[in-house]
C-alpha cells in the first residue's frame, strides 16, 4: 500500500464511526421518549465524515514537517498550529451544518455558537490530530523498515549468489587444467590408449559441468555420477595404485547437497595423499544421516596429516580445496553446516578423514543434473 493512499484509509475509517455515533444517537432518543429528528441524526453522523474529509490536512502536514531529529522542536510547533486548524475547520463544518439542517440554538448568536463549539472541539480535536499523526508515522516507519529489511535481504542474496558462482566459476577451470595435465603426460609417455581414453571421459565430465551452470544444489546420487567420472578419469592416470570404494545407502540419494561439493576434496587427498605413495592407496567416500544432518565422509589412507603443510591444507595462494569448500558451506548454510579435517589411526590403515556435515533436506525442489550416459565403471557396485 502506499503512503500517498494512507490519508483514504484514516477517512474511510471515520465511516465505522459515524454510522455507530449517528444510530447511538436515534436509540437514545427512542429510549428517552422524544424521538430525534433526522437532522440531528445526520448531524451526529457527518460530524465524523468532516474529520475523516479534513485528514489530509494532517497528512500534508505530516510530510511536510517530520518528527525528526533535529527539528522535532520546530516542526512540533508547526503541528500545534497544524492541530489548531485541524479544530477549526473541524468546528466550523460543523456549526454551518447545524445551522444548513436548522438545528442551531436560537438562544445565542452565531458567532457565539461558533466560539462556543470550537472551544469544546479544542481538546478533542487534537487528541484526533495527534493520534492521526500518530497512526500516519506509525504506517510510515512499518513500511520504510519493510523496504530497508527487504532491500537487506535482496542484497544478501545477491551477494551469496555471486559468491557461490564465483567459488563454483573456480572449480571448473581448475578441473580442467588438471585434467589436461594429466592428459599430457600420457601423451608424453606414448600411451594414447589411455590417453584418448581420459579425453573421452572428460568431455563426459565437461558435457555435465556445462549443463550445470545454473544449479547451486544437485541430489546426492547426480553428484556421486559426477564423482565417479572424474575417478574413472583418475583411476586412468594412477592405473591399479588408486582403489575406489563408495559407501551410501539409497534412501540418502535424494539428498540436497552443493554441486561440485566432494570433487575438490577427493582431489585433495589424491594430490596430497595416494600420489605421494609408490604403492598408491584406496579412497572411500560415504554418507549416512544423523538426525536432521546428513554426514558425508572422504577417507584415504595416504600420506596423512604427519605431511607437509600443504598436504590436505590449502597453502597460502591456492584459494580451492578446503578453503573453497568451507566458504561454500557457510555460504550456503551459515552455521548448520561444518567441515572437520580429522587424522585416521594406524588401526583404521591411517591417512586423513574430511568430514562434511549439512542439513538434511530433500533435492525434490533442488536442480538435478542428468549425466551423460558412457561406459563409466561403476565404482558404486559391491566390491569395488
Amino acid at each position: 500500500m502506499k503512503i500517498g493512499r494512507l490519508w483514504l484509509v484514516i477517512a474511510a475509517a471515520c465511516v465505522v464511526p459515524a454510522v455507530l455515533d449517528g444510530g447511538l444517537t436515534y436509540v437514545q432518543g427512542v429510549l428517552a421518549g422524544r424521538p430525534t429528528s433526522w437532522q440531528e441524526v445526520f448531524w451526529q453522523a457527518n460530524e465524523w465524515l468532516i474529520l475523516g474529509a479534513l485528514t489530509p490536512l494532517v497528512y500534508w502536514l505530516a510530510r511536510r514537517f517530520p518528527l525528526r531529529p533535529p527539528i522535532v522542536g520546530r516542526n512540533l510547533l508547526a503541528h500545534a498550529g497544524g492541530a489548531l486548524l485541524l479544530c477549526i475547520g473541524w468546528a466550523s463544518a460543523g456549526a454551518s451544518l447545524r445551522w444548513v439542517l436548522g438545528i442551531g440554538p436560537s438562544q445565542i448568536t452565531k458567532t457565539q455558537h461558533l466560539t462556543n463549539w470550537l472551544l469544546t472541539t479544542i481538546p478533542w480535536g487534537t487528541f484526533m490530530y495527534f493520534t492521526i499523526l500518530g497512526c500516519m508515522y506509525a504506517f510510515t516507519y512499518f513500511v520504510e523498515a519493510t523496504e530497508r529489511e527487504a532491500q537487506t535481504a535482496r542484497l544478501a542474496a545477491q551477494v551469496a549468489e555471486a559468491r557461490l558462482s564465483a567459488l563454483r566459476t573456480q572449480l571448473h577451470p581448475h578441473f580442467l587444467f588438471n585434467s589436461l595435465n594429466a592428459i599430457t603426460v600420457l601423451v608424453r609417455d606414448q600411451d594414447t590408449v589411455a590417453a584418448g581414453r581420459m579425453l573421452d571421459l572428460l568431455s563426459d565430465v565437461l558435457r555435465q559441468v556445462l549443463r550445470s551452470d545454473k544449479a547451486h544444489e544437485v541430489s546426492l546420487d547426480s553428484e556421486l555420477r559426477f564423482l565417479e567420472r572424474y575417478l574413472a578419469i583418475e583411476q586412468v592416470r594412477f592405473s591399479d595404485r588408486l582403489r575406489v570404494r563408495f559407501d551410501v545407502e539409497d534412501d540418502l540419494l535424494d539428498a540436497a547437497v552443493p554441486e561440485f561439493l566432494l570433487q575438490p576434496i577427493v582431489e585433495n587427498a589424491l594430490r596430497h595423499g595416494i600420489s605421494k605413495r609408490a604403492e598408491g592407496g584406496s579412497v572411500q567416500i560415504s554418507a549416512r544421516r544423523e538426525g536432521n544432518s546428513l554426514v558425508l565422509c572422504v577417507s584415504d589412507d595416504g600420506a596423512g596429516l604427519a605431511a607437509p603443510p600443504s598436504a590436505h591444507h590449502d597453502a597460502p595462494g591456492n584459494g580451492l580445496g578446503l578453503a573453497n569448500v568451507r566458504e561454500r558451506l557457510t555460504t550456503m548454510y551459515g552455521t548448520h553446516a561444518r567441515l572437520e579435517l580429522l587424522p585416521r589411526s594406524e588401526d583404521e590403515g591411517g591417512g586423513t578423514l574430511v568430514q562434511l556435515t549439512l542439513p538434511f533436506r530433500s533435492a525434490a525442489g533442488a536442480a538435478k543434473v542428468v549425466a551423460a550416459e558412457s561406459p563409466v565403471p561403476n565404482l558404486r557396485s559391491p566390491g569395488r
